[in-house]
């Protein structure tokens, strides 16, 4: 039930009836040196104040739809494709047009729409609406009868505090997120290449040269294999069956389950073969390169070569070291129909390798790396769920605001 003190408005009834909601310049034409800044879906992605990397138009075209020309705070919203990102326009591009997969809106409520349009409530009656066959497309007149349940101002503003909060947050924690692969990519780049020595346990620097090492002497390789799909019995047991769908689809570097499961009867007559926890599943076969650790024992299709490590060889260190080096395998791949990386080209590539001790302290650096890089997904994961569920309660005024 909507407060007694709020509106249902049309999103039109609330903008400046002097610009109403509209769509940008059909054909933008070449860049045009010195030109108008013009808007496209693609700016709304990245830093929508990067003025110097939006395409322009000339200043005829520019007049000719002049009715488009966006202003210091109008929204912009896309209409076609990913339908509903949303961005509110810097003073840095004031005066700027956009292109017609953009629409503009105008309006003096900005600070709580920008917020009610991004929110699951309007974006459900604007996916309800969306209509189109080869992509989804908005339409201006839908967009434009969207019911909006809207506070007195005072409580807008009240509402667009509480929730930009939440946005700074979150923008924050992408940041660090960020600046946390890349301080890991640059530690990837020092410590698998031997240019910086870790200490040992003795508080002393790592000394020695690294060895040239075939793959094939870093543990045992296995291929793997695909039970007859005719065999209704050789199917739906209880052996993880890895495909390179189940590998890609996750980003831990340990993998626990399969979407398909196969028999012990299965595995018997196939080429499958069973790998123990603690082996690195590596994919040689289209998507060459990726990788993951067996969380516990299973086995593979034939997309991948699985390493079993020895003695000399951490399993942590290996599956980073390959991955830094995953440009390599991807050249000795070969094929026409799709790349492959045949178990013999595999084996014999060769890359430098440490003493078993330097590799785990490598290993257990990057693992950290990777551990901070999981928390704070994590936290960012529960600050847009907890912004959700109160965006859910402050615009629809189940929760109210002091003012």
């Amino acid at each position: 039930m909507m407060p007694n003190d709020w509106e249902n408005k049309t999103l039109e009834s609330l903008c400046d009836p002097d610009a109403p909601i509209t769509y940008g310049v059909l054909k933008p034409g070449d860049y045009v040196v010195d030109g108008i800044p013009l808007l496209q879906i693609k700016d709304l992605l990245g830093n929508i104040n990067d003025i110097d990397s939006l395409h322009r138009i000339s200043s005829e075209l520019d007049h000719e739809y002049r009715r488009s020309r966006i202003a210091t705070n109008d929204i912009l919203i896309s209409l076609v494709g990913t339908v509903g990102r949303l961005g509110l326009v810097p003073k840095e591009i004031d005066g700027s047009n956009i292109h017609r997969n953009l629409g503009r809106i105008r309006t003096n409520h900005y600070e709580f729409l920008i917020h009610y349009l991004n929110s699951d409530i309007a974006k459900n009656q604007i996916g309800l609406s969306s209509s189109g066959s080869s992509q989804s497309a908005l339409n201006l007149t839908v967009l434009r009868a969207l019911k909006v349940p809207i506070p007195p101002l005072p409580e807008q503003r009240k509402i667009a505090t509480i929730l930009g909060t939440w946005d700074k947050a979150i923008s924050t924690t992408e940041r660090l997120i960020d600046n946390s692969k890349q301080q890991k990519k640059a530690l990837m780049q020092q410590l698998l290449t031997g240019k910086k020595r870790l200490l040992d346990d003795s508080g002393k620097s790592f000394e020695g040269e690294w060895e040239e090492v075939a793959v094939g002497d870093l543990g045992t390789i296995y291929s793997g294999g695909t039970p007859s799909t005719s065999n209704k019995e050789y199917w739906d047991g209880d052996i993880d069956w890895i495909t390179p769908t189940d590998i890609t689809k996750q980003d831990s570097v340990y993998i626990n389950s399969s979407v398909r499961r196969i028999s012990a009867e299965g595995l018997k007559n196939s080429s499958a073969k069973l790998v123990p926890k603690g082996s690195l599943l590596v994919c040689t076969r289209a998507t060459i390169g990726e990788m993951a650790i067996t969380a516990h024992e299973m086995c593979t299709n034939q997309g991948f070569k699985n390493i079993i490590p020895n003695q000399k060889t951490n399993i942590e260190f290996l599956f980073y070291l390959l991955t830094y080096e995953k440009h390599k395998l991807i050249s000795k791949a070969s094929g026409s129909t799709f790349l492959e990386l045949s178990k013999s080209a595999f084996e014999s590539m060769k890359f430098n390798v440490p003493l078993i001790g330097e590799q785990q302290k490598i290993a257990a650096v990057l693992t950290n790396a990777d551990k901070e890089i999981v928390a704070l997904e994590k936290q960012l994961a529960d600050l847009k769920q907890e912004k959700k569920a109160l965006m859910q309660q402050l615009l629809t005024g189940k929760r109210r605001v002091k003012v």
